[in-house]
């Protein structure tokens, strides 16, 4: 059922509610004017300032390192190698069988080996970035050069250098998740098979701010005080607290205004622990902030995958099986907390997404390479994995004879909740209706005729899908993860003028937690969303949390936030009732006070009770007004869905592609806050165009990265990104407090098979289909040019 629309002011509240409404953000005035508080903008008495001594090798025998022209460059204090340090290694695990997965111990600074180009071999601190920089050009390091393996097929080739001796064929997972039975039959036997093979990019997630620290070590409270843009503030925190081997109460990490993170930083990085490895060393503060050209080369990648998928239909149309394979190249070494098995597991347990599959079997490889390691990206494998399904009908559809759409519409989930070959419970969701909508609405607009005329190249593209999100705990556990994400504890408290501080202990680096989450409480406590207080990112206010990622934080992180203000708006009731003689179950909150038949009491009045004349409480109540509460979905999560649809024109002078208009139909659940739905859609719809045309980051046959600026490393710009509309409908989950479902990442999973739907579709004349990304804009000139 589609929601209401927006209000036309968007300071308005829906039905007096203050969730669903787009208020003014209460961030917004900060930041735009400047005021926001960034790791850069930190400056402590002493501070010093870090850079890394980098590998210029992509696989080499690490033979010297000699740091004393680096302690002699004037400015520098100190100059540290990772015997200097003795850090314990950062190994992230899963509980399966060796032959399933092998972990990979990745030092915080390299030892014995470099295993990609900018891997950091030492860390040089000085009283100021320049001579940082200076000394670090003053290192001399000595390589014993090895042959890297660059490529996913290179790693896996009979013979291939090995980048980890424990690793065969450089394999670190390997897991077959699903074989129906009798499904060879399947194949035989089916009228038309298609097959996809598909390879997609490796990007960078470019958040705008680079990775960065600020560490000093408090004498007074005997503390490691760590400032740092982390999504994991907490995962942060236990892995410091080990490799330096301090006591976890001896760490605490806070997280200031984040630009940006898109995943990139949802796991622990080296640097950060090595920046504050030195200044518990000197005593000193010590900051480090990533230049642009470590970004791209050295930070966290993402994406690289190789796909060989085939699709069994019968003759009208009817999927009877998918067979995949599915091959991740993850770099050099397995991410913390997610291991290797991220991308490979995500694929193959979530690859039949919104189409009724009977038979399904999967393959799963993650492989280590001579490059930067990668890290979740927005969407994490389903942009891959839709894309590839989402060709597998365009293509079935060509060899039925049949309209793409109708194809689609004759094999989505209609009928919930649905139980898939991949042991998944679907709840409700609206994904023949967003399929409908999203063509209609081309339709309407005209497209379609456009689309007919001769005299330009244009092409229409779809891609419908779903997105699980908000995963809980049992979710995590199918993945065998050692450290299994999925809760999310709240604490709230109300002072004494009727104010309430919440914390979360999920993360905003762009999403406006400060604002939807007070929305939240304001509906449960009856109060103006200005009175709310969110607290996020600090490990010694925030009694645990996950962080942000996986769309997660209003799923989880809301639905925490929602049942500890029930609890609190529990307690502010028997204490009101009490006071007015009432009955607690009549107790209605409202207007910032509690209502007890026609007797009101203003939660100022109550907290004067709670805290200051605590023997008028009734009994058994104790003093003070606070709550705590904690969330885990249960099951399998929920899922959001959309169609995408998206029209092209390509210039056949210069195999260019333009994107003319650009439809999102979504379907998040009750959205908590309009305006910032549609500003997640449209970002993730942007860095979905990027991979599909733009990004890529490429290496040579020596491992070394051939995208070390914005010169090469094409992103676009506002010239390339379409207005985008988008449509709402709302299917409410019932699994979560608040009846959300996860709108994070959406945009960017749909994206890709849009474009590059759309572009086959207008060189559906060339008999030529294009099924890898960035779309290669020599292929379609030379596809125009030959037709």
């Amino acid at each position: 059922m589609a929601a209401e629309p927006t209000p036309r002011n968007p300071h308005l509240r829906r039905d007096g509610a203050w969730v669903g409404a787009s208020v003014p953000r209460r961030e917004d005035p900060r930041l735009l004017a400047g005021r926001g508080r960034f790791v850069d903008d930190i400056t402590l008495p002493g501070m010093l300032h870090a850079q890394f001594v980098r590998s210029t090798e992509a696989h080499a025998d690490l033979l010297a390192v000699d740091l004393d022209e680096v302690r002699a460059t004037p400015g520098v204090v100190a100059a540290y190698t990772a015997a200097d340090l003795a850090l314990a290694d950062i190994t992230a695990e899963l509980d399966r069988p060796p032959h399933e997965f092998v972990p990979t111990a990745m030092p915080v600074l390299a030892r014995g080996k470099v295993r990609y180009v900018g891997e950091p071999i030492a860390v040089v601190v000085a009283k100021d970035p320049y001579a940082a920089e200076d000394g670090v050009e003053a290192a001399l390091v000595e390589y014993a050069p090895l042959e890297p393996v660059v490529s996913d097929l290179g790693a896996l080739a009979e013979g291939a250098p090995l980048v980890h001796a424990e690793a065969p064929r450089n394999t670190l997972v390997d897991v077959s998740l699903f074989a129906t039975e009798g499904i060879d039959d399947v194949f035989d036997s089916a009228p038309v098979v298609v097959e996809v093979r598909s390879k997609t990019g490796r990007q960078n997630a470019l958040p705008l701010e680079t990775r960065g620290v600020v560490a000093d070590w408090d004498d007074r409270d005997e503390q490691l005080r760590v400032q740092t843009c982390s999504q994991v503030p907490h995962q942060v925190r236990t892995v410091l607290a080990r490799c330096v081997g301090l006591d976890e109460k001896q760490v605490r990490v806070t997280v200031p205004d984040m630009g940006g993170g898109f995943g990139q930083k949802c796991v622990v990085g080296r640097e950060e622990i090595a920046a504050a490895a030195a200044a518990l060393r000197l005593r000193r503060p010590v900051k480090w902030i990533e230049d642009r050209r470590d970004a791209l080369t050295a930070a966290f990648l993402a994406r690289e995958q190789r796909y060989t998928v085939r699709a069994a239909f019968s003759a009208d149309g009817e999927i009877l099986g998918l067979d995949a394979d599915v091959v991740c190249d993850m770099g050099a070494y397995s991410c913390y907390p997610f291991t290797a098995g991220i991308e490979p597991l995500m694929a193959s347990a979530e690859m039949p997404s919104v189409y009724r599959v009977p038979a399904y079997r999967v393959r799963g490889r993650a492989v280590t390479t001579n490059k930067a390691p990668t890290a979740p990206y927005r969407g994490v494998s389903r942009p891959q994995y839709v894309m590839v399904v989402e060709r597998i009908f365009e293509k079935a559809a060509r060899a039925l004879g049949m309209d793409a759409v109708a194809l689609r519409r004759r094999n989505v989930i209609t009928v919930f909740p649905y139980t898939g070959v991949n042991n998944i419970t679907y709840d409700p969701g609206s994904y023949l209706e967003s399929l409908d909508l999203c063509e209609a609405t081309l339709r309407e607009e005209g497209w379609f005729s456009r689309r007919s005329d001769d005299k330009k190249v244009i092409g229409i593209g779809f891609a419908c899908f779903s997105e699980r999100t908000g995963y809980g705990s049992g979710a995590f556990a199918q993945r065998k993860m050692q450290v299994v994400p999925g809760f999310d504890i709240s604490e709230i408290r109300m002072d004494l003028n009727g104010t309430v501080s919440v914390t979360t202990g999920t993360l905003s680096h762009g999403q406006s937690h400060e604002t939807t989450m007070a929305q939240i409480v304001a509906d449960r406590l009856g109060i103006p969303y200005d009175r709310v207080k969110i607290v996020q990112g600090d490990t010694d206010r925030i009694t645990y949390g996950w962080g942000s990622f996986a769309s997660r934080s209003i799923t989880i992180g809301g639905s925490a936030v929602a049942a500890a203000s029930v609890k609190l708006g529990d307690q502010l009731r028997e204490i009101a009732a009490h006071l007015l003689s009432g009955d607690p179950e009549a107790a209605v909150l409202e207007d910032g006070g509690v209502r007890v038949g026609s007797s009101w009491l203003s939660y100022a009045d109550i907290a004067d009770v709670a805290y200051l004349k605590a023997h008028l409480l009734p009994k058994g109540v104790g003093p003070g007004l606070s709550a705590t509460a904690s969330f885990d979905v249960g099951g399998d999560g929920t899922f959001s869905n959309a169609t995408h649809g998206c029209v092209v024109e390509l210039d056949p002078g210069t195999g260019g592609v333009e994107i003319l208009r650009y439809v999102c139909v979504e379907d998040c659940g009750v959205a908590i806050h309009p305006q910032v739905v549609e500003g997640q859609a449209r970002g993730g719809i942007a860095q979905g165009i990027a991979g599909a045309l733009f990004e890529e980051v490429r290496y040579d046959e020596a491992g070394q990265p051939l995208a070390p600026s914005f010169m090469e490393y094409k992103v676009p710009t506002a010239m390339e990104i379409p207005d985008v509309r988008i449509e709402h409908l709302e299917t409410p989950c019932a699994f979560t407090e608040n009846g959300a479902k996860g709108a994070g990442e959406g945009g960017t999973i749909g994206a890709p098979a849009a474009v590059l739907n759309a572009v086959n579709d207008a060189l559906r004349h060339t008999g030529v289909e294009l099924d890898d990304t960035p779309i290669p804009r020599e292929a379609i000139f030379r596809a125009l040019e030959t037709s």
